[in-house]
């Protein structure tokens, strides 16, 4: 399977217009909530992190101010986009389900990349990988957008523009079989260079949907001692978001 060739528009097609959909400043909320979560949870000042699904780097354009990140995406695309944004940042190309670098680092870093892990099998790749590059005592952070538990159809939209170019996005979240592991988000976009305008193909996203007993069986399965901790963020509902916390124990 080449999993590169089948992603999304968005981070294939479509990475260069990756800035006009989501802005660095975007994050800054975000990004302090994780950087806070993990300085606590570590048993040790952490200087260095591994992103495994780093995208366009926004995240790591401000968490690398505490850390010195390396950054590893499955697609080509969204890490050029992040070489421009994070210059000192080293960037790698790979699968987070199968990536080995043969190194340790102080903490490693799933943002909501690791929606993409559709199956149980999937997410457990994914979170030994995560393990297997984390240093003893060290932690590492997932962040899904949603659990079974919370799971609830969405709308949203939004985009930015810059000088004579700009993007706006609609994207619709379902989930058209609760009894599966996964949900859908549908999106479009409409890419304004000077006057002429263009509308996307529709994007599908197929994403993960697991409960929060999973997540905690799947990180206790490879070896992590876990945790969940409240996602608490301005713009989202109180209580309907949870990030994961994977301690691995010291030896």
């Amino acid at each position: 399977m080449n999993a590169a060739a089948e992603q999304p528009l968005l981070y294939s097609k479509f990475a260069e217009w990756w800035p006009l959909l989501s802005d660095p400043e975007d994050y800054r909320e975000e990004a302090g909530i994780f950087r806070d979560a993990i300085l606590s949870t570590c048993s040790f000042q952490p200087k260095t992190m591994l992103e495994l699904g780093s995208g366009g780097g926004n995240n790591a354009s401000h968490l690398k101010r505490d850390f010195a990140m390396t950054l590893v995406d499955l697609s080509a695309g969204m890490l050029e986009v992040s070489r421009a944004l994070n210059p000192e940042c080293a960037h790698i190309q790979g699968d987070m389900r199968e990536l080995r670098l043969r190194r340790e680092f102080d903490s490693v870093f799933i943002h909501d990349a690791i929606t993409y892990m559709v199956t149980p099998c999937q997410l457990r790749q994914a979170v030994l990988t995560a393990f297997l590059h984390c240093r003893p005592g060290g932690v590492t952070l997932f962040v899904p957008d949603w659990t079974v538990e919370h799971f609830r159809p969405t709308t949203s939209h939004g985009g930015h523009d810059r000088g004579c170019t700009g993007l706006r996005y609609l994207e619709w979240s379902v989930d058209p079989d609760p009894d599966d592991h996964r949900y859908t988000v549908y999106m479009v976009y409409l890419m304004r260079n000077g006057d002429t305008v263009t509308q996307s193909p529709l994007d599908r996203h197929e994403c993960g949907l697991f409960s929060e007993q999973e997540w905690l069986e799947t990180l206790v399965g490879v070896g992590f001692e876990p945790k969940r901790l409240p996602f608490d963020h301005s713009e989202l509902e109180p209580g309907a978001h949870s990030l994961f916390m994977g301690i691995k124990p010291a030896r």
